[in-house]
């Protein structure tokens, strides 16, 4: 790339076209380099002669201490973090916002996503997080989160319920079955190294389905036919959950909010089964006193049994946009508006857009089609410069929402950014862990 801008000179022959996207063009491929020229940037510079570079700086906070009152524009949105090796940022980096914004979003997209998979030699060597003696530190450790009370509290209900197999407490009744933090729980990960793929287990992956976004954890598994599933989700990765919600991988990319813990969220589901008219008499029986059993234990705790609780109505308001998958985002906006701006596409014509991408017939094709998507997140970089950074993270879960390989390293262009602007890196390092193995299919366990 260091040669670019003087390419086709030679020889007398015409010089490329310059690429109208210039700086901000995020393409790779070799096809678009060989059609178009470009200016040369300063990551090239970097990239012939590396040297330690910062990281990005990242927000302290989380929206809870937004919401109480921060209404800063700048230091109080942008994130703060050490750099990397501990040595100070060049001067040349505090001086330019623009072009640090845009040196950051390339290194982390060349750190993260150089290639969308990862070979099979690197994955092998992939070590498995530590497990420390306490058990909340443990699953902390393995799935960047920490686990509400509920959760333990569920599984001490599921212990009463089938003392020798918790896991398979709902099992008989609903068909569920107690899965990814759970596996922690009981130990199944123990002395479970390799697992059948041959390496350490990445509990990143661990029981993630094909549309669940870092901000949802899988906790119970239902049938493998729709993929159904319940977990917890969060806006904040270093806030509790906000509630459990639902989705049916097989069927489509939907997550429905099912009360803000796993009491509620069960509940629900054995009050839809209790209505089926294709229940035994015995079934139905045994279905009511497990139901009895359960809303006494959530009375015990003083558990909500509500489908949607003041929490989850106060979070509402802060939603900023739906998404395609239909729980929407928080992210902080101050008194002046800063901190999200839409996607300039309606939901209806950014979906026409990447259809048109996804059932391109050839690369000539998808190259012409990817020209809209191109300019809006040529918007989204405009948009991080000025701390809008919700755009960022409102387009890259679309196009994660939406499917298909060949929007992977556009969302890892956007995502993994967007989560390190606002202060989350624990969802960047998820989203780049699942997009190197996105598996549609069923069989989700890291462990075995």
């Amino acid at each position: 790339m260091a040669s670019e801008e003087n390419k086709g000179d030679k020889k007398g022959k015409s010089p490329l076209p310059m690429c109208k996207y210039g700086e901000k063009c995020y393409r790779r491929n070799s096809q678009h380099l060989q059609q178009y020229r470009h200016p040369k940037r300063k990551h090239d510079e970097d990239d012939e002669a590396p040297e330690k570079k910062p990281k990005r700086e990242t927000k302290k906070g989380n929206i809870k201490d937004f919401f109480k009152g921060k209404t800063g524009k700048g230091d109080d949105i942008q994130a703060q973090s050490e750099d990397e090796n501990k040595n100070e940022p060049p001067e040349e980096d505090k001086s330019s916002p623009s072009n640090s914004e845009d040196k950051t979003s390339l290194e982390v997209e060349a750190r993260l996503s150089e290639d969308k998979t990862v070979d099979a030699e690197d994955e092998n060597m992939e070590d498995a997080p530590v497990s420390p003696a306490d058990l909340k530190e443990n699953l902390k450790q393995k799935f960047l989160v920490e686990m509400p009370p509920d959760f333990f509290q569920f599984w001490d209900f599921c212990k009463s319920i089938k003392p020798d197999k918790p896991s398979e407490a709902l099992m008989e009744s609903l068909g569920f079955t107690l899965v990814g933090p759970f596996d922690i729980v009981c130990r199944r990960h123990k002395n479970r190294s390799p697992n059948k793929k041959g390496r350490s287990p990445n509990y990143l992956r661990h029981w993630r389905y094909q549309y669940d976004p870092p901000e949802f954890l899988t906790v119970i598994k239902g049938d493998d036919k729709t993929q159904f599933h319940l977990g917890y989700y969060r806006d904040d990765p270093s806030e509790m959950p906000v509630f459990v919600a639902a989705n049916a991988a097989a069927v489509n990319c939907t997550i429905s909010p099912r009360g803000d813990n796993l009491f509620a969220a069960v509940k629900y589901y054995m009050d839809e089964q209790l209505k089926s008219k294709s229940n035994t008499k015995e079934k139905k029986e045994s279905l009511q006193s497990l139901q009895k059993q359960l809303c006494e234990w959530a009375k015990k705790e003083n558990l909500s049994l509500e489908g949607k609780t003041k929490g989850m109505k106060e979070r509402d308001k802060k939603v900023v946009c739906k998404t395609f998958h239909g729980a929407g985002i928080v992210v902080p906006v101050d008194d002046n508006d800063v901190g999200y701006r839409p996607v300039p596409e309606t939901p209806g014509d950014l979906k026409k857009i990447l259809k048109k991408i996804k059932d391109s017939k050839d690369e000539d094709e998808r190259n012409k089609n990817f020209d809209p998507l191109q300019e809006l997140i040529t918007l989204v970089q405009f948009a991080n410069d000025e701390c809008d950074y919700g755009e960022g993270l409102e387009l890259g879960l679309d196009l994660f929402s939406f499917g298909g390989e060949c929007f992977y390293r556009p969302i890892l262009h956007l995502l993994p950014l967007a989560y390190q602007l606002l202060g989350r890196p624990q969802y960047a390092e998820i989203i780049t862990a699942h997009l190197k193995d996105r598996n549609s299919s069923a069989d989700l366990s890291e462990i075995d």
